[in-house]
């Protein structure tokens, strides 16, 4: 059996106060047999008070959170939701303080549960593995400069945006929507000899040849921890950040040994006061916002029962931006021009064939083949996440438009479960849909060409640098072409149709899987940096092809944070930031993340780039 030696440590740097906070503490009865290692490091941001707040209240819910819902046999789920109560506690108490608005801080938490380790973050903070001669990073790293280096790492090199520093963070826990959660499903196999890090990223001012030479020189978890800790002092780097550092040696010993070195958990009486609470600028640019005035601690829980909760004050203050995150986008560029209606038309051959499949995916699991029905025929939906029932499917085409299915009328969940790290993406809510047609594809090159007055031949590539207003004239020209009523579709209307009867992340299942879909990370064959032609893979049961990669799709809605006080008839969300329009679906460069049917994102309606396109609706 492995077992653990840990301890923790941590410094003020140059600063003249602590913001960080952690915490080692048991899972489970020291009577059971099954119990495990708590480790969690938060690094606070936004003052003194604030940053101090932020961190010791997002450790104390974590640790309430999964210690009352440990053991369980869904300990990732069980993590992701700790940090979302961590985030929800920093919500709250900036609602009852306002001086305090504007704090945060990162998280990384560390489960080590028999020989697994499991864990979750937010931010920028760090756990390492040293197995032999190698120091791996597990968890990701949510800054800007993470961000770059995680997009080079799969070819595709981005420039740094200017005016933005490497360290300014893209995700933390503010009380506002968390970006991004990193908590794989699958647990880490832990080996004898292997040591881990948490740390705050204050650590970073050592290098990785560096923390190997440290590790290899010491022993014990206190030596390790104490070591890298004098390591940063001895680097005498200007300004530097706190830094709070918990080393695990996993050794074969015949007992467990905690011996975490932090003093006690500060109790109410030990608490900063206001008169030595310090207003110093902020380190970097874009770095923490001054508090307005003091604020006075709230008090910290004591140790209860046989936990030895070891919570220190304090912040790894690391010049990062108070506000908490951002959507990065890609750089609108110049779109071709609008045409009137006047524009020459090509007729379009009903019924065109589409491309054969290079690379046919595998076929879904969840979904049904969609049937075809006749003209009269008055489709409906099956219940909430069913696959449709036959009679939905049948294709036409209209004049100069593109191929178009009819979608039957339901009812479906649309977005994600509370559960879920998405708050974009939630409340999860039934929406009741009419019957509508919808194209099977990504209105193409070709097809656009029409309607722009261009000679695009019978191009099969989707009409890319289409921006939102050029989409809706696209529908009124049609419309007018046709004497039918076009228009873009709803967001819900969309989903559903995405998701063609389904309950699973993606219409063929719960996994991004190989050659299902043009994205980066689908393992297709193709070109991850450019469109393929529309049709290469396999439809969902609704007969749609690319509801996920190839291009983002716009819909009508305005854009909305999250679904509070959306329709429930299917109809669009107005009223919102209008300016900014929602697109679906996820593009040639997206990650599994974005290709999820739930997913959305958002781009000014003026927008026009490479990974834009859309699909139409025609109503009965």
């Amino acid at each position: 059996m492995l077992t653990f030696d840990i301890a923790g440590g941590q410094i003020d740097g140059a600063r003249d106060y602590q913001e960080d906070a952690y915490l080692v503490t048991r899972l489970g009865d020291s009577n059971s047999k099954k119990s495990a290692s708590l480790i969690i490091v938060a690094d606070g941001m936004g003052g003194h008070a604030a940053g101090n707040v932020a961190s010791n209240m997002a450790v104390q819910t974590f640790n309430k959170h999964l210690t009352s819902n440990y053991p369980s046999t869904e300990l990732a789920k069980v993590l992701r939701q700790a940090a979302l109560q961590a985030n929800n506690s920093i919500a709250e108490t900036v609602r009852e303080t306002a001086a305090l608005k504007g704090m945060g801080c990162t998280l990384v938490a560390a489960v080590i549960d028999d020989k697994f380790l499991r864990w979750v973050s937010v931010g920028d903070s760090h756990l390492y593995v040293a197995r032999g001669t190698e120091l791996h990073k597990k968890n990701a790293d949510h800054s800007y400069g993470g961000f770059l280096s995680r997009m080079a790492a799969q070819g595709k090199s981005i420039e740094p945006e200017p005016g933005f520093s490497r360290n300014m963070l893209m995700s933390a826990l503010t009380g506002d929507e968390i970006a991004e959660i990193d908590c794989p499903d699958t647990p880490f196999e832990l080996q004898a000899g292997d040591r881990l890090i948490i740390a705050s990223d204050g650590l970073d001012t050592l290098g990785t040849g560096k923390l190997l030479g440290l590790l290899a020189k010491a022993n014990s978890a206190k030596d390790c921890a104490d070591a890298i800790l004098k390591g940063v002092q001895d680097a005498k780097m200007p300004r530097q950040d706190n830094t709070t550092v918990v080393v695990v040696v996993v050794g074969e010993q015949a007992e467990f040994k905690a011996r975490p070195t932090p003093p006690p958990m500060a109790t109410s009486e030990s608490a900063p006061k206001p008169a030595s609470m310090s207003m110093a600028a902020p380190s970097r640019p874009l770095g923490r916002t001054p508090m307005p005035q003091p604020v006075v601690l709230p008090p910290r829980r004591k140790p209860q029962g046989n936990r030895a909760i070891l919570i220190v004050p304090g912040v790894l203050l690391v010049g990062v931006i108070t506000a908490m995150w951002f959507t990065f986008q890609r750089p609108d560029v110049q779109a071709p021009p609008l045409m009137d209606d006047s524009a020459a038309v090509v007729p379009h051959p009903a019924n065109s064939p589409v491309e054969p499949q290079d690379s046919p995916a595998t076929p879904s699991e969840t979904a049904q083949p969609a049937a075809t029905t006749s003209a009269n025929s008055t489709p409906t939906a099956s219940a909430t996440g069913t696959a449709p029932v036959a009679g939905s499917g049948k294709v036409f085409v209209d004049g100069p438009g593109p191929e178009m299915v009819i979608i039957p009328a339901g009812r479906f969940t649309m977005g994600a479960s509370d559960a879920e790290d998405v708050y974009a993406e939630r409340p999860a809510h039934e929406v009741e849909i009419k019957a509508f047609a919808i194209s099977t594809h990504e209105v193409t090159a070709g097809e656009f060409a029409r309607f722009a007055g261009k000679q695009a031949g019978n191009s099969r590539l989707p009409a890319a640098f289409v921006s939102w207003n050029q989409a809706l004239a696209y529908t009124r020209w049609l419309s007018a072409q046709t004497g039918k009523r076009y228009r873009l579709p709803s967001e819900a209307e969309w989903e559903y149709a995405a998701r063609a009867g389904t309950t699973t992340p993606y219409w063929w299942g719960r996994t991004l899987g190989e050659n299902n879909a043009h994205c980066f990370a689908c393992e297709s064959g193709l070109d991850p940096r450019k469109s393929t032609q529309v049709g290469r893979f396999k439809p969902n049961a609704y007969g749609l092809y690319d509801t996920a990669g190839n291009l983002e799709e716009w819909v009508h809605d305005c854009f909305h944070a999250n679904y509070q006080g959306a329709p429930t008839d299917g109809s669009v969300f107005e009223g919102g930031d209008c300016p900014n329009r929602v697109v679906r679906g996820g593009a040639f460069s997206s990650g599994p993340q974005g290709l999820r049917v739930t997913a959305r994102n958002k781009f000014s309606q003026s927008s026009a780039n490479d990974g834009l396109g859309f699909r139409v609706v025609r109503e009965p």
